[in-house]
């Protein structure tokens, strides 16, 4: 062999042997790749199977327990059943009475009902008294699921509504946004509702599917992830490393360059020292039934307090702490304290709702979901009695991000209210495209009644807004009995302000709550002595 054909061969040979463990690394890293991603998918079928069949079973359950209850009428009391029970299954939107045929009767929303459309029906069971059913409801149509329980004697029976989106996996399991296209559909093939976006494909198999089937239910969740979209993740983690390294360099070397020239006794510096010696504490605004008079919960408000005793007001630090991005911190220091002094008495109560008042920043931020769940993962309080309020006095600037964080909220069980309706950015938009549950008056307009003729008509705008949408309302800034009646002569059934009760420190709403609903069995003497002179046992009503 000549020379030049041996240089021509080692280069060659050079070449395969370079090569075989590059395409030995590429096969590798493309059936890890396969496999993560079926893992990924087969989790999240089953997942969204066992999360649509334990809300089923639960509406099930809590409609065989109203029929127990022989709740077959409309009358007041029969109402307020129903509307005791929304609170008590989660994810219910409605409850209704149905006739033989199965046409609603009345709500417990007590509003004129929109059209309704059955597009699926599956019996569950052999008894065949209880339907599962896929139906449109109102103009445009909204795709939802009834559970409807007939009476067997043949009477009127009981039915449930429940969003199609509390149904499917609305964040992934690391609590980000849904990777996967998953999409639930009835026995029949109707869909109910699906979430995450369908990658294109060019051949049949370039896909990883899985399918989990509900033998009990006759529903299927098919879920799906392109092995293109697969290994594009990969190279954004890679692209992603890099940067964030970079970015951390960045982020360092901009740190040391600020600490040489901050000073000691910055206001910023004061709100981190604070923040470390846990100086902000929560005070409670309860918040009223105004129909009967029960605490219904309250809204956690932020005070700084000084080691001498001394409280500043949230007006003189907020803006600093949301300008410096501490109100994350602030946020989760507040959170963690109040699971701390008064978590025992608000988890003994299931009825009893606390809300938190969090940022525009915290709705676009994925980590705000996870990081709520773990704070009161150990804590007596149930995550269903935490209500996230979002306000309107800062805009939202990414409306689908925000969107996506409220589903992973009300998915863990939590409500989302907007704060400061009317007064602020978002307007209609805000209800229209974020799916709250709750819609907050703001003290603006509550002031103006009796005097502006023009507010009058915005709440009661509201009012009928919120019925329409099915959201709870509550009044803030409620400050005269005048107010109280007329808010309760529009409907409007929770109200917060100083003419129940200022915000109060922990202590004194733990012994409000203990006076307002005692758990512990003592004899009636007993518990009259406890209530303090300006609670009224029968109506539970503090006045401040």
């Amino acid at each position: 062999m000549l020379p030049r054909h041996k240089k021509l061969a080692a280069v060659v040979a050079g070449l395969v042997l370079a090569g075989v463990p590059l395409l030995s690394a590429q096969y590798f890293l493309d059936r890890r790749i396969d496999t993560q991603g079926q893992q990924e998918v087969d989790a999240t079928a089953r997942r969204g199977m066992a999360l649509a069949e334990s809300r089923i079973a639960a509406v099930i359950a809590g409609l065989a327990a109203l029929g127990d209850r022989g709740i077959t009428a409309c009358g007041p009391a029969e109402r307020e059943a129903l509307d005791v029970a929304t609170f008590d299954t989660m994810a219910v939107k409605e409850l209704a009475v149905v006739d033989p045929r199965g046409e609603t009767l009345c709500t417990n929303h007590a509003l004129g009902l929109a059209e309704r459309h059955v597009v699926s029906r599956r019996p569950v069971g052999p008894s065949a008294d209880t339907f599962i059913e896929v139906v449109d409801v109102g103009a445009p149509r909204r795709r939802m699921v009834r559970i409807h329980r007939a009476n067997a004697a043949g009477g009127n029976g009981l039915a449930a509504l429940i969003h199609s989106e509390l149904l499917v996996p609305q964040i992934a399991p690391d609590g980000g946004s849904p990777r996967v296209h998953t999409v639930m559909a009835a026995g029949d093939g109707a869909v109910i509702g699906e979430t995450g976006a369908a990658a294109a494909t060019d051949q049949p198999g370039d896909a990883v599917v899985s399918i989990a089937k509900s033998s009990r239910f006759g529903m299927k969740v098919t879920s799906s992830m392109s092995r293109a979209s697969l290994a594009a993740r990969r190279a954004d983690l890679r692209l992603s490393g890099v940067l964030a390294g970079a970015a951390a360099l960045a982020l360092i070397g901009a740190l040391f360059a600020f600490v040489r020239w901050r000073r000691r006794d910055s206001p910023l510096a004061e709100l981190r020292r604070a923040l470390k010696a846990d100086q902000f504490v929560p005070y409670y605004q309860p918040i009223l039934d105004i129909s009967n008079g029960r605490l219904e919960g309250a809204e956690v408000l932020i005070r700084w307090q000084k080691p001498d005793g001394t409280i500043i007001a949230p007006a003189d630090f907020i803006p600093l702490l949301e300008s410096s991005g501490l109100i994350f911190d602030a946020t989760r220091a507040l959170m963690r304290r109040v699971a701390r002094e008064a978590g025992a008495a608000i988890g003994r109560r299931s009825r009893c709702k606390i809300s938190f008042n969090l940022t525009a920043r915290h709705f676009v931020q994925e980590s705000t979901v996870s990081e709520i769940r773990d704070i009161f993962a150990g804590s007596p309080i149930a995550l269903s009695q935490l209500v996230l309020e979002v306000t309107e006095r800062q805009p939202l600037e990414n409306l689908a991000a925000a969107r996506g964080v409220i589903a992973g909220l009300q998915e863990l069980g939590m409500r989302v209210a907007i704060d400061d309706v009317g007064a602020g950015h978002g307007g209609l938009s805000y209800l229209l495209k974020l799916g709250v549950d709750i819609l907050k008056i703001d003290k603006l307009f509550v002031d103006a009644i009796g005097t502006e003729r023009h507010s009058a008509a915005i709440i009661n705008s509201l009012v009928e807004l919120a019925r329409t949408m099915r959201m709870d309302i509550v009044a803030e800034g409620v400050e005269s009995f005048e107010q109280v009646a007329y808010l309760r002569d529009q409907g409007i059934r929770l109200a917060q302000g100083y003419v129940f009760a200022p915000p109060l420190p922990g202590s004194s709403f733990v012994q409000l709550l203990e006076a307002a609903e005692p758990i512990a069995t003592l004899p009636a003497a007993t518990v009259r002595a406890a209530v303090p002179h300006h609670v009224s046992p029968r109506n539970r009503v503090a006045v401040a």
